[in-house]
């Protein structure tokens, strides 16, 4: 990093606002022109799903930054280099990518990590403009969300963006770039049960297929940290053979340094390199994690469609198709040496399983019958005779 670029220079926060804005007109534009003679309800109903896909596709574009080494393509915050685009910062890019031509700052690099943060603040503004319409529907008496919701989600982006600053600034800090991971998918989590509490249709699960689902679910959820601390610490072809790795069943593992929080990326907690033993104990966890979880959704997948219920079979199906690929990919980064797709594809799937099961848990959970005004039973009634 050029020790004369501040960390943080907030000089084009304002611009890159704006540009968040920009972007996010056409998404507004569109739902406006395709929805402009429905209801408020369900102008705000068709925006939540659209926000719910756009910041899908930016959780992969996410890890598509991570995987390809541009998340200090731009090494300031919240611009490159001072400016609010790399054309601006071509002069530092150049001569950054002239003195390390393999370095983590290239034009290619700085322009992937831009357009994240371009997306990212373009859907800040969507999720701003829901958390609005939410309150504005309050107000009107005509919602059938509180709006905490859309507050709880708008907070839960600045967080985000909070942590996307650290991540640069603290140079891909293992912990920061994991929590930045899962606060995208928690972000996924809150729009899939908005969008599910908008447009009901509700599954009737049993106490126990939904404590099933809520166990899946924290199994899954617990799976996604691992597999996030592999990416961040780099240690998934810490075992190139399957099933065994280097050719072991239990290779040597450095589980305290490998789980050891407070360290910089390569570095073990008292400052030296962090040992090889450490990316495999890092890569094995995950690994057997990936067993415990790949069962769990077998079987709840089994459990919903063996109910009886027709109703479940479509989430039944999705279940057991994301668990297929997830073991597809996971195979294809270890045994083809981390293809870009494959990983992308691994990160996409997991979000595929947060969104799942954050709707089977929406969809069932139990509906509240609005309690009648006092009196209003004998009004119905009428008068006596």
């Amino acid at each position: 990093m050029d020790p004369s670029v501040a960390a943080y220079d907030l000089t084009p926060l304002l611009r890159l606002a704006l540009l968040g804005v920009v972007i996010a007109l056409g998404p507004l534009a569109w739902i406006w022109l395709r929805h402009r003679g429905a209801a408020p309800a369900a102008r705000l109903r068709a925006l939540t799903w659209l926000t719910l896909f756009l910041t899908f596709d930016l959780v992969l574009f996410g890890a598509f930054t991570r995987l390809t080494d541009s998340g200090l393509g731009c090494p300031d915050w919240p611009g490159c280099y001072g400016h609010a685009s790399p054309l601006g910062a071509r002069d530092h890019i150049a001569a950054a990518q002239a003195s390390l031509p393999t370095g983590p700052v290239t034009h290619g690099k700085a322009w992937v990590e831009m357009v994240h943060r371009y997306l990212a603040t373009a859907v800040g503004v969507l999720i701003t403009v829901l958390a609005i319409a939410q309150w504005r529907l309050a107000r009107r008496g005509a919602a059938t969300l509180s709006p905490a919701w859309g507050a709880a989600t708008l907070a839960w982006v600045c967080a985000q963006g909070a942590f996307g600053a650290l991540t640069v600034t603290m140079k891909l800090y293992p912990a920061i770039v994991t929590a930045h991971l899962l606060g995208g998918l928690g972000l996924l989590a809150l729009l899939a049960v908005q969008a599910v509490r908008l447009a009901p249709a509700p599954l009737a699960l049993s106490a126990r297929q939904r404590a099933g689902v809520a166990l899946v679910a924290a199994l899954v959820v617990g799976q996604i940290l691992l597999g996030g601390w592999v990416s961040t610490n780099y240690a998934v072809l810490a075992c190139t053979d399957f099933p065994t790795c280097q050719g072991r069943w239990w290779p040597a593992m450095d589980f305290d340094a490998a789980f050891s929080v407070r360290r910089p990326l390569g570095e073990s907690a008292d400052g030296g390199y962090l040992p090889f033993a450490a990316l495999t104990a890092i890569h094995m966890a995950h690994r057997l994690g990936a067993v415990v979880a790949l069962a769990a959704l077998l079987g709840l997948a089994w459990q919903l469609r063996s109910g009886g219920d027709p109703a479940l079979r479509r989430p039944a199906a999705a279940l057991a198709g994301v668990a297929a690929l997830q073991l597809a990919t996971g195979l294809s980064n270890v045994v083809l040496g981390w293809p870009l797709l494959a990983a992308v594809a691994h990160t996409g799937g997991a979000a595929l399983l947060v969104v799942l099961l954050a709707m089977l848990l929406a969809r069932s959970a139990p509906r509240r019958v609005p309690a009648a005004p006092a009196g209003a039973g004998a009004r119905a009634l009428g008068p006596a005779s």
